[in-house]
């Protein structure tokens, strides 16, 4: 199978690497309000709540740093609206709210069949073809948690929903060192209803005259975020592929943080 993937702010996150841990739409859905006081978690407690491999059969769970990032802060990102910040942030691998207490993200990856011999028999290459086509059809998807001081984690939300509803032309963002990357629209989809808040979206943009889309999804959990981010494999080789944020990972995540 060859394929030629196209590493872009699509994709950097979920392939270059994202922030990594720090300790310093709109579809939404109103879920139960939170009787917990306003906790901002510690770096140390969110990895303990941020889901693993134990938590999702079937998936593999590293940490998301694993390469270059696309700024080594949020202020070293510029977007050309400001409304739309909270968005680029998801996409390069920030927290989408300001003055975050504290981040933690993860890479979850469908797990595919390996081939079970390396020789080269018509069955063996038939496994393989069939394990490349696995893994084309698979999705990543960059799961982050991150916490608030007192309003810290409503305000956020406010701010996705708002740039949901006012970035749907798309926008831009640009850093030191980094190709400027241009969004050319933005959708509300409908979100999964978890958490007190939840808010969902889509961002298209075109990397060498095709159009590339992810899917993303952010909830808060009292005074904690998570976020979603997720894109398929066949997309980033350019094949067309329908594919949505696993309902399994946000369910999972959903439930350490219940």
């Amino acid at each position: 199978m060859a394929a030629t993937v196209t590493v872009s702010a699509l994709s950097l996150a979920l392939v270059t690497g994202c922030g990594g841990d720090s300790g310093s739409g709109s579809s939404d859905a109103e879920g139960s309000p939170s009787t917990a006081a306003a906790k901002a978690y510690t770096a140390t407690e969110l990895k303990k709540l941020i889901v693993t491999a134990q938590d999702l059969d079937g998936y593999d769970v590293k940490s998301a740093d694993t390469g270059g990032k696309f700024a080594a802060s949020k202020d070293q990102v510029t977007v050309t609206d400001a409304e739309c910040a909270p968005l680029a942030y998801v996409l390069t691998g920030f927290a989408p709210g300001d003055d975050e207490n504290a981040y933690v993200n993860r890479m979850v990856t469908q797990k595919s069949e390996k081939p079970s011999s390396t020789s080269t028999s018509d069955e063996s290459l038939e496994d393989l073809e069939k394990s490349l086509q696995d893994i084309m059809g698979s999705t990543m998807t960059i799961v982050s948690l991150s916490s608030y001081d007192g309003a810290g984690a409503e305000k956020t939300m406010k701010s996705v929903s708002d740039a949901v509803a006012g970035c749907a032309g798309g926008f831009t963002i640009a850093a030191q060192g980094q190709d400027t990357q241009k969004f050319t629209k933005v959708v509300a989809e409908k979100s999964s209803g978890t958490g007190e808040k939840s808010v969902a979206f889509e961002v298209s943009g075109k990397v060498e005259g095709d159009t590339q889309t992810v899917h993303g999804e952010v909830v808060r959990h009292g005074s904690t975020i998570a976020t979603y981010y997720s894109i398929s494999l066949a997309a980033l080789a350019g094949e067309k592929s329908e594919y949505s944020i696993p309902a399994e990972v946000i369910k999972a995540q959903a439930a350490k943080l219940k």
